[in-house]
Parts: structure tokens; sequence; C-alpha cells
């Protein structure tokens, strides 16, 4: 993608994909990148590099993505050429608030669409998720697999994308959606709604034992955020992708105890593993069709599991010793 001098607007851009998303703008050259975050789970450090190396190249507005008068007034300071829309809440939330996990991403679509039929900005990426297909029909899933959401979050997620391309059709926008599979990598969220894999590092670090719930034999396609960027970036720089879905994962599927087998290994824990009953409304199999984005930009998964869970875990780690030296004394010490 030709980045160089270009102004792009993210939203959900202090969360996990976000950031990295933000960072990989940034470092190509572009004259402007804002963010739009309400800082639900995304992070004020996850951009402090970005804002350190490249000062005012970068605004964070602190707004809700899906307030259009407020997106209207950010659009009309910004005056983006390209906006990625990252903004949720994650799925485990639909357990605590179903309802707003599901409107949350209706809006935000609804506000971006109305922005964009209004010539707020030129072209929208929209980044849904894996899980408006529920468990798997058949295998590999493709674009065309029916959407059937299990969650309120994934509904909310399939309500969105059906909007869009209800946008497209109606007004010729230029919009082009993006379905990744399970992201992981730095920065992914470990507190309150932790996703699997930043949860059983925090679980091995705090001497618990890691969790599988039901009996681990459910799948999951994972792809190292890094990897994600670069494919969400190829794909948002071609021309002939206007109003199409793609599916970004690595074609690969992994059962949940392979995973969890394999951080043990990497963490040097030895320990027990807690099965517990399985989460109600859970995927039993997801394996990502990548024949689309294949095509177009070549393999999108570069990073094999065991290299990026690596990285991923050395990176929790470092993070984990900085902040005992945080909560220390002044030598180091903790008390």
């Amino acid at each position: 993608m030709v980045v160089d001098g270009g102004r792009f607007l993210v939203t959900g851009g202090a969360g996990f994909i976000g950031s990295h998303l933000v960072d990989a703008l940034l470092e190509r050259g572009a004259a402007r990148v804002a963010v739009v975050d309400n800082f639900f789970l995304g992070k004020e450090e996850n951009l402090s590099d970005a804002k350190r190396r490249y000062g005012d190249k970068l605004q964070v507005y602190r707004e809700d993505a899906g307030e259009l008068s407020a997106m209207s007034a950010v659009m009309e300071a910004e005056k983006p050429d390209v906006v990625f829309n990252l903004a949720t809440k994650a799925l485990l939330y639909s357990f605590f608030n179903p309802a707003g996990a599901c409107r949350v991403n209706l809006d935000i679509a609804l506000a971006l669409g109305e922005l964009l039929r209004k010539g707020a900005y030129g072209r929208l990426i929209h980044l849904s998720s894996s899980e408006v297909y529920g468990t798997a029909q058949y295998v590999p899933m493709d674009e065309h697999h029916p959407l059937l959401a299990e969650t309120s979050y994934a509904a909310g997620k399939a309500a969105a994308d059906l909007l869009l391309s209800s946008y497209v059709r109606m007004f010729g926008l230029d919009i082009v959606t993006i379905r990744p599979f399970n992201n992981y990598g730095p920065r992914q969220n470990e507190g309150a709604l932790a996703a699997i894999i930043p949860l059983t590092l925090k679980r091995i670090r705090s001497c618990q034992s890691p969790v599988i719930q039901g009996d681990g034999k459910q799948t999951r396609d994972f792809i190292y955020v890094a990897d994600t960027v670069a494919a969400i970036l190829a794909l948002s720089g071609r021309d002939d992708v206007r109003g199409q879905v793609f599916n970004l994962g690595s074609g690969r599927e992994t059962s949940v105890e392979e995973l969890i087998k394999a951080i043990c290994q990497l963490a040097d824990y030895h320990g027990p593993i807690s099965y517990q009953p399985a989460r109600p409304a859970d995927v039993r199999r997801h394996l990502a069709g990548i024949d689309s984005v294949r095509d177009l930009i070549g393999e999108p998964a570069k990073t094999n599991l065991l290299d990026g869970l690596g990285q991923t875990i050395s990176w929790y780690m470092k993070r984990s010793q900085f902040d005992q030296l945080l909560s220390g004394n002044a030598d180091g010490s903790v008390t």
C-alpha cells in the first residue's frame, strides 16, 4: 500500500490490532494518523512509542466511534483519505452485556457508512470477525460460509457486515470488509475480558494452572498480529477489492489443547492443566479459507505459530519485569 503522505483514521486505534496498525501507517510515511478510541479496552501505553517517535503526526480523540456527531466533527478536522474500523468490544463482553456487545458494532458501522455516503472520507476498511460464521459447517470456511453467529457480539458484527454491504449496493461506496480469524501477539489485552493466550500467560506468571474450558478439542485458526496488519495494508492499497469481503487467517487449524500445551512448553511450565466446563455458545471448529486473499497478496500468515508464540511470550515476560520494577523500590527490589 502507498501510505506515504496519506491521511488515515483508525477507530479502536489504541487497542491490540489497532495500535499495531497505527505504528505501521506512521512507519510507512503517513502524513497524519488520527485515532478514535473510547479506551474501553484500548490503552494509552499502546500508542506511547508512536507518540514519542512521530509527535503531531498522531492525534488521539477519546470519543465513541458510534456517535455520529462526534465522528462528523473528527472527520471535518482530520479529512482522512482512508478509515480503518477496528473499534468494538470483546466477545466475552456478550456474557455481561449482550445488548451492548451487539449494538456497538452496528452503531459504528452506521456512523461510518453515513459519513462515507456524505463524502467525509474516501474509503472504509471495515474489520469484522470470523465469529460471524459460528461453528464451521464445512472447512475450510470461505467467505460464502453462512453467517451463524453464536454470541450477541458476533451477531452485531454480522449485522454491521450486512449493513455495510447494503451501502455498497445502494450507494456504490468504496468499502472493503476483512474478517480476521484469531489474532495473537504483543499488546493483546490481558486484563478483564482477556483472550486465551494472554490469560494463560497471566495464570502461569501468577503460579496458577492454565485453564481449558471444555475438552480442548475445539479449534481455532491463529494469525500473528504483524501478519494481520501487513495484509490489511496490502488489501487497502488495491483498487480491485471495492465491495469485497476477505477472510484473513493462517489456513491452519489448531486445537485449544494443542495451543495451551505449546504455551506451557515455551513458558517452561510443567504443572497441571485445569479442565473446566465448556463455555456457553463456544465455537467448536474454525479454519479459514484464505484462497481469495492469497490470490491477491500471497500467503498472509508468514509467522508460524510457535515462532509467534515465542515472540508473544517474550514481550509479556519483559513487560511483567518492567511492571515489577515500577512497583518496587528505586533499586529494583520488590516490596
